[in-house]
């Protein structure tokens, strides 16, 4: 149990979260401190990460929704919403309906620093984040804030977050007893599960290829990197003018064409989560070869991790990933396609897009250093979704943001 002052008892909704018990156990840490918790499930998947107390089903249709979350919200005198993402459809009628009413909303997800850290904010994260874009603003909060401690503590059991995943999932998928569920994923489960079984088939000969190759490039001319996201990730879908990966790697190799020094070299990086539906090598070989740039784009789609690539790289190019945030830690430059909570003056390119090849520069390092610190301690807790004991970390971390009411700003124990 978190021992924590007191503080004002709360009544807290948790719809969707991760595919985990994450919030099922920290909602029993909330009651443990005096608040109440409901929780509304709207697919068998939510049902079963869910204890079964405190909770309704929805069974009706997506439209009648908003209807049936402001009645709710009203009748039982939420004072807080808590959910993992702001723009699945249900959770943005959710949201509006909670605004409406001047109900916190908090939202949760993978951190933007990674690996062992999760989201924590108010409102919304990437572009609907409410951190300041302004460098001084950044500069002045970074003094009450610690370096945060980036060695990695914890894991995830992939394993476990395989069968967790696949569980909710295909349970999701049955017509009964929510008949009525309309599911945010643009892919269906089984193609998205064979593919990425057949990825992780081939992963240790992909990467011991990524591997030689990440060795020879950097030989051949400047290399700069493109790092690719999750097709189904609202990162993409909301935050970018991008509709699919093919979109964004179109733009990003027609940019190279045309501003790049003519020998640099160009690695594009899968997201090591790519559900494998798509032949991203065929597909970057035809946009190359339309782009004039055929031989000097190449792809990376093991599981070596980024840091390598970024480190051997002149520049990142990305649409909005948390990548960007270890290229900006690592110091090289980054350009951010999409809208992105670290595409700020100082820490990455504002330029045209053609011209970051050749005159990007470095990120501020006193910037970058206020940055980090700014949004680990204020945006995040330590911990997992997938694993214990990071799982107990981070259910113990937002138990105490989430008692204390402290989203957006660093908790006392870490001021300076």
């Amino acid at each position: 149990m978190v021992s924590l002052p007191p503080a004002p008892p709360r009544r807290f909704l948790f719809l969707q979260g991760p595919v985990s018990p994450f919030f099922a156990e920290l909602a029993a840490t909330l009651r443990g401190l005096g608040h109440a918790t409901r929780r509304i499930n709207l697919c068998l998947g939510d049902r079963l990460f869910w204890d079964g107390s405190d909770a309704t089903d929805y069974h009706g249709r997506a439209r009648d929704w908003p209807g049936f979350i402001a009645a709710f919200l009203e009748r039982e005198r939420i004072t807080d919403l808590v959910l993992l993402g702001e723009q699945r459809p249900y959770h943005k009628a959710a949201i509006a309906q909670a605004r409406a009413r001047g109900i916190a909303v908090t939202v949760t997800d993978y951190g933007y620093i990674r690996p062992d850290w999760i989201v924590l904010e108010r409102d919304g994260m990437g572009a609907e984040s409410r951190f300041p874009r302004d460098p001084a603003a950044i500069l002045a909060l970074a003094e009450h804030c610690p370096p945060p401690d980036l060695f990695h503590r914890y894991a995830d059991d992939f394993a476990l977050q395989a069968r967790w995943d696949v569980a909710a999932h295909l349970a999701s998928m049955l017509p009964w007893p929510f008949p009525r569920y309309e599911s945010y994923l643009l892919h269906h489960p089984v193609p998205a599960y064979l593919g990425t079984g057949w990825r992780l088939l081939r992963r240790r000969a992909a990467t011991a290829r990524d591997a030689a190759m990440l060795a020879a490039l950097p030989a051949c001319g400047p290399l700069y990197l493109f790092a690719m996201q999750m097709e189904n990730d609202y990162s993409i879908r909301a935050y970018s003018s991008f509709p699919d990966n093919d979109s964004a790697l179109r733009a990003t190799v027609g940019s190279f064409a045309r501003g790049a020094p003519p020998d640099a070299q160009l690695l594009v990086k899968v997201h090591p989560l790519d559900p494998g539906l798509k032949r991203w090598g065929a597909r970057l070989g035809r946009i190359a070869a339309e782009a004039g740039v055929a031989g000097r784009v190449h792809l990376m789609d093991g599981a070596l991790g980024a840091d390598p690539a970024i480190l051997a790289s002149q520049g990142v190019v990305t649409v909005n990933s948390t990548l960007g945030v270890q290229a900006i830690a690592l110091g090289r430059p980054v350009m951010a396609l999409g809208r992105a909570i670290y595409d700020i003056p100082g820490l990455a390119w504002q330029g045209e897009p053609d011209a970051f090849w050749q005159a990007a520069a470095a990120p501020d390092p006193v910037l970058a250093d206020a940055f980090i610190r700014a949004i680990a301690a204020c945006l995040h807790v330590r911990g997992r979704f997938y694993g214990r004991p990071g799982l107990q970390v981070a259910v113990a971390g937002a138990a105490r943001r989430l008692h204390l009411d402290l989203l957006n700003h660093p908790l006392p124990e870490v001021c300076v």
